[in-house]
This record gives C-alpha cells, structure tokens and sequence, in this order.
C-alpha cells in the first residue's frame, strides 16, 4: 500500500490521527494533478502490450485490468479503511452483506464447524442456520456474552467464529479481545462485523480478531446515498477472499465507490459529533417517564458498560429503548417524530427511527423475536447531526402522545 512519506518527508503516515488518516491515507494513488480523486468510471482497462496485460490478469486485485477484479476508485477507498482498522489492506464489496457472505464462504468448507453469535443482524443469521448448512458446514450458535459457552461449542474441525458487538438491534456487546484469545492458539479464524461502532469506535484488528467486516453503507459513508461493503484484513486472506468475490460477483460500482471516498473524508467529524449526541439523548431518554429502558453502551446502566468502556473509545449512534405503551402506541410514537425520519439504516447524518418489532415481523416469528429480545414497544434509534436541543425537543413532544 502506497503512502506519501515521500511527498511529506516529515510526516509519518503510521503516527497519523484518524482526521488527518481520512484525508491523506490514500495520497500517492492519483496519478494526475487533480485534488480531488476521479472515479474511473470504466468496467475494463486496456494494456500497452501483450506483458503488460499478462500481468494485468494474473495479478491478484489488480486496480486496472477489470472493475470486478479491481479500480483504481475501490485503491483509494481501501487504503485509507486499512489504516483506520489497522489491517494490511481492504476489500471492497457490493453491499455489508456481500462482505460478510463472500468473506465466510471464503473460508469454509463442507465439514468445517462455524460459531455464530445467538444475536446478529437477522440476515446474518440467516446465512448461518439456513445457508450454510444446506453446503455440509456445521453451525453452533452460541449466546455472545457467555464466554465459556462460546469456549464449550470449540470443536478439532472448528474453523471460524463469526462476532458482531455491539449487535443490531439491542446493542449487545462480544468481548472481542477474550474471543480471540480462545480462538488465536487454536487455530480458528475470529471474524467481526464491526458496523454498529465504525473504525473510530472500535478496532477489533487491535484486539486480536483477524478480520473487520463492515456495512459501508452506514457511517462509513455516512449520507445514505450509497450501498457497499469492507473487508479490512491481511493481505494474505484478502487474496483468498478477492477469489471468491470475482466467483460471487458483488462488485461495488466506481460511483459508489467514489461516494464512499467522500464520505470518508468527514468521518471523524461525523462520528464526533453523532457519538456526543447519542449519548446525550440516550441519558435524557432515562430521565423521561413514558421510556421504560434504555438500551446504549454508552450509558452506566448497561450491564455490560463496563466492557465497552475497555474495547471501544465512543460508543455510536445507534440507542435502543422501550417506551411504556403497547405495539399500537409505539407506532404512533414513531409517526409524531419530525425530525427522525422512519427509515431503516444508521450511521448517517440523518437521524432515523424504526419501530422495531413492525420492521422484523415479516421475516421473524413471534418465537424468533422473543429470543432476539424484541418487544412490541421496542424502538431502534440512529442519533445523527442535527441540534441535540431539536432532537430533544421532537422527542419529547412525540413521546407526549403516547
């Protein structure tokens, strides 16, 4: 991966803070005088001659022979997610969900034992109880927070345990550092969906997981204008999963990619101010009589505050509550806010509000729900920009109706 010490001889690249990281962690790569990186906007790229295009083809995530393969707007993106996750490098996707399905068909084989978390996002889940198994892999899903369960579920043909913290939708948090202390000596590959904190938040790579998975389409692009997916990781596994990737096919388009770039250059401003007002909403929302709880890592009444306290730095935008009403009222509550738009997704500038339980009911059984902690009241919250005073002030005019 390319730097600009060269340019900068004074400035150490690997010293750099994340708002200086985001703006020039992927200097060198252009090879014009414009300031602002191009999209190179092109499905295939031409050779000078017949070595060159030799090279081209057989190089493994070579930016200019063919968009699937790799672009020269995916090498910007991907080196500046490295250096914010502190991996080697960085693979680009299509969406979250083609990160994390390309990197774990990657890795697994029929007759290999994954472990799942008991809580993850529901497709998540889905991969691993309905996909997953119909190929001869076995599957364990373990409860998150019970680390000797996760230790017990350990089998000799144990190949990958997949982690999520904090998890959608009820903020749940892995102990990521313990994980891959039971799983480093034996040989498992630890792997962690680290969108719910972002990079700023937290940095599973720093405490022993081997890759970073993320929805890109959340803070990291921060305007709700794109879709796409990270995989931060060695070199060594990022070939292995680039394989499979140029089989599934969930390429990320150069647009998306450059939209992403540009979202990367305010993220550390973004998350500052996001992570100041979740958690001054969230301890308002304690104080109000029409919530019941207040789900937020952030807050000292997180059983697990604690925890997140020790393995993340901020604690995000998402807050989880349950407001004193039935599935009716929560509803109504949702639909008087102004400011929060009814919208899935998080992460953004925006701040958006769904009613959980509503959105989950087509593809969760009342069953399902209950085991997923998933009550009819139940509300998801991503906190974004906007003056925390007006986010108070519509809150508390919505929650008044209830």
């Amino acid at each position: 991966m390319k730097n600009n010490s060269a340019s900068h001889p004074s400035c150490d690249p690997a010293s750099w803070h994340d708002e200086t990281c985001v703006l020039h962690g992927d200097a060198g790569l252009s090879t014009d005088s414009a300031l602002v990186a191009p999209i190179h906007y092109s499905a295939t790229f031409k050779a000078d001659d017949p070595q060159a295009f030799a090279e081209m083809a057989n190089v493994p995530r070579h930016p200019g022979f063919y968009t699937r393969y790799g672009n020269p707007t995916h090498e910007h993106v991907a080196a500046i997610l490295a250096k914010l996750e502190g991996t080697e490098t960085a693979l680009l996707t299509g969406s979250g969900m083609a990160a994390i399905s390309t990197t774990v068909l990657a890795l697994v084989s029929a007759g290999d034992h994954v472990i799942a978390q008991s809580r993850h996002y529901m497709s998540t889940t889905k991969l691993f109880e309905e996909v997953l198994v119909r190929f001869g892999v076995q599957v364990s899903i373990v409860e998150q927070t019970d680390l000797a369960a996760i230790e017990a579920a350990i089998r000799p043909n144990t190949r990958l345990i997949m982690l999520e913290s904090p998890v959608n939708p009820t903020l749940v948090l892995t102990d990521l550092a313990a994980v891959a202390a039971l799983a480093r000596p034996r040989g498992i590959l630890t792997v962690a969906d680290n969108t719910f904190a972002s990079p700023l938040n937290q940095q599973p790579h720093a405490l022993g997981i081997d890759i970073v998975l993320h929805s890109a389409t959340k803070y990291l692009g921060g305007h709700h204008d794109l879709t796409a997916g990270a995989v931060c990781c060695s070199a060594l596994h990022a070939e292995k999963i680039w394989r499979m990737h140029t089989t599934l096919g969930a390429v990320l388009s150069p647009m998306d990619a450059w939209l992403l770039l540009r979202g990367l250059r305010t993220l550390p401003l973004r998350v500052q101010r996001i992570n100041a007002n979740a958690l001054a909403l969230a301890q308002w929302l304690e104080a109000q009589p029409q919530v019941e709880q207040v789900f937020y890592p952030g807050l000292e009444s997180h059983p697990q505050h604690a925890l997140a306290q020790r393995q993340m730095t901020g604690y995000g935008a998402v807050i989880a509550f349950a407001v004193r009403g039935n599935f009716e009222a929560t509803s109504r509550f949702v639909a008087s806010l102004e400011l929060a738009t009814h919208a899935v997704s998080l992460g953004g500038v925006d701040s958006l509000i769904v009613h959980t339980a509503a959105m989950w009911a087509g593809t969760m059984n009342e069953a399902q729900m209950q085991a997923a902690d998933i009550a009819p009241n139940f509300v998801r919250m991503s906190v974004g920009v906007e003056h925390i005073d007006d986010l108070k002030a519509d809150m508390a005019r919505a929650l008044q109706k209830l």
